[in-house]
């Protein structure tokens, strides 16, 4: 499992337990509630923590280095980028939308213009203003034609944007620089999403547009691993493989950080937890077990994080093989895939079952959906033969004279462990060869980039909005092929209506619609588990402000 572009409370790495999978774990009775823990025992803090007086240490996984906003493909490399880069508008504890860099902004009475006021006096980290350039440039370059990252500026629908990237104009007509601090940018289409998509980070048009030429991004690319940003801490060092290193930002906007140093340590499966229990991290992501947190509880120093997701695990179909286009398939390996079970052994006690591309603590989560795909041998066994593929003698389908044989592609995680042979076993039963392939993450994105795969098992980000979870179904924006006109309908309607009771049933009918022509078979929703050493004060986590939200307030304690 992986986790593609999060915005999470941290890393999460997982420990192999191969001899507990085919045991079905039953649900403690003392499953942890979920909150805040405080540590039981602040004065077991290691004395390897101890030592350390101005350094924040933090677990991360396989970063790619291009530390770039918006060209990262992988989500750890985003983790980065949001300790260098402040956004032009964040979120509350809610999920709300609320100022960062912007001072403030307005909205037209017909939901289609956009007037953001910036803060007085902002700089980037080598002392060059922030100024309302900078927004026309960031969102200039997303709409450039040479532009090849994974940023959908498109949901914004920017007047002029389509025809800068055409080449058939030569600026964009709806970004408009008012003065040093405000700029205006005008839509074709109200949009739900609007705000927060043209409210990300901003890039200084001196450093990365020196000689910006609409078509070419070459120059911009080289500097992925020189990044000038204007956020909490200022990038050093890349060691791959190793950490990444980072000093307070004096000139922040919201003041220097308490601490003077961050470092983001590489983890890994056999380092995870022991580089926590020893004091070599402050903090760090784990999986949401009861053996896990029996584990943190014992340390008695750790501070202990546990709440709800926004995001879903999944593995998706490429809609590009003609044997996974027809639905009656893709139902089938839902159906035939045991996923209680999975969520039972993954997270016991601690997730359930997805059916639908939104977390249950969303408003535009629906528990009266009717398909829930239970697990049901018989109905996929039905399906299979209904759509032409037939048991051969040794029970393998095949269907004009091909065998119905899988690739999935996923990462080693504590999910693929319980994954591949749960999968490997239920489709076996339906007459399907499954053949897992374990790579590393950032082999993965490449092999799903171009298309070799028949399955590939990933998680998503955080979903600030319902359309965060579908947007990737969408005709245009599929990474795996998928296309439904209704579906595609549904979605631009759930984006372009503003309000939530008004968008809610939209929602739910693009879920119907989804699940009848599935694109992808939902996994689990989970509950995010994290912990930080007794010694770190000033964080108060959420679900969309992680470590990387509090860096700013964090400050250590001698315990």
């Amino acid at each position: 499992m992986i986790s593609l572009r999060r915005k999470a409370m941290g890393n999460v790495i997982f420990a192999s337990f191969f001899p507990l999978l085919l045991t079905m774990l039953p649900v403690r009775a003392d499953t942890l509630n979920k909150g805040i823990t405080p540590a039981s025992d602040p004065a077991a803090v290691p004395a390897a923590a101890q030592l350390r007086k101005d350094t924040l240490v933090a677990g991360i996984s396989e970063p790619q280095g291009i530390f770039n906003p918006y060209f990262f493909t992988n989500g750890w490399d985003e983790n980065v980028t949001e300790v260098i880069f402040a956004r032009l508008i964040g979120w509350d504890s809610q999920g709300k939308l609320v100022p960062e860099l912007a001072q403030s902004w307005q909205v037209s009475n017909d939901n289609k213009t956009y007037t953001i006021k910036l803060r007085p006096g902002l700089v980037y980290s080598d002392g060059s203003p922030l100024t309302a350039q900078d927004i026309a440039f960031t969102l200039t370059l997303l709409y450039d034609p040479s532009y090849d990252g994974e940023y959908d500026i498109s949901l914004a629908h920017i007047a002029g944007g389509n025809e800068y990237k055409a080449g058939t104009a030569h600026s964009i007509s709806g970004i408009k620089v008012i003065d040093p601090l405000t700029i205006s940018i005008t839509t074709t289409e109200p949009g739900a999403t609007t705000l927060q998509t043209i409210g990300g980070p901003v890039l200084s048009k001196a450093y990365y547009g020196k000689h910006y030429q609409q078509g070419n991004l070459d120059e911009l690319r080289a500097l992925h691993g020189k990044p000038l940003g204007n956020g909490p801490y200022i990038y050093e060092k890349y060691i791959p493989g190793q950490e990444i290193r980072f000093h307070a930002n004096p000139l922040y906007f919201a003041g220097k950080p308490a601490m003077a140093r961050f470092i983001y340590r590489v983890t890994n499966a056999a380092t995870n937890f022991q580089l926590f229990q020893t004091g070599e991290t402050d903090y760090d992501g784990f999986t949401s077990r009861p053996d896990d947190i029996e584990q943190l509880k014992q340390l008695g120093f750790a501070n202990i994080y546990l709440f709800g997701s926004s995001d879903y695990s999944m593995v998706a179909f490429n809609h590009k093989r003609d044997y996974l286009h027809d639905k009656k398939v893709r139902q089938a390996l839902i159906y035939g895939l045991n996923r209680e079970q999975l969520v039972e052994v993954v997270y016991p006690g601690y997730g359930q079952v997805a059916n639908e591309p939104i977390a249950p603590i969303s408003w535009a989560y629906d528990p009266q959906r009717n398909n829930d795909y239970r697990f049901n041998l018989q109905k996929a066994n039905q399906l299979l033969d209904d759509a032409g593929w037939k048991r051969g003698s040794d029970g393998i389908r095949t269907k004009d004279g091909k065998r119905l044989e899988l690739t999935l592609l996923t990462t080693q995680n504590i999910t693929t462990d319980a994954l591949v042979p749960i999968a490997k076993e239920d489709y076996r039963q339906l007459g399907i060869v499954l053949k897992p392939e374990i790579l590393d993450f950032n082999a993965l994105l490449a092999r799903q980039k171009a298309g070799n795969f028949d399955l590939v098992s990933y998680r998503t980000s955080t979903l600030n909005d319902p359309h965060d979870g579908v947007q990737e179904f969408q005709t245009l924006q599929s990474r795996i092929g998928y296309s439904d006109p209704e579906v595609d309908k549904l979605i631009a309607q759930g984006n372009a209506t503003l309000d939530p009771q008004a968008r809610k049933p939209i929602y739910q009918k693009l879920y119907q619609v989804l699940a009848e022509d599935p694109p992808v078979i939902f996994l689990a929703y989970r509950d995010v588990l994290s912990a930080s050493s007794a010694r770190v004060s000033g964080f108060n986590p959420d679900i969309y402000n992680g470590l990387v939200g509090n860096l700013p307030k964090i400050s250590l304690t001698k315990q």
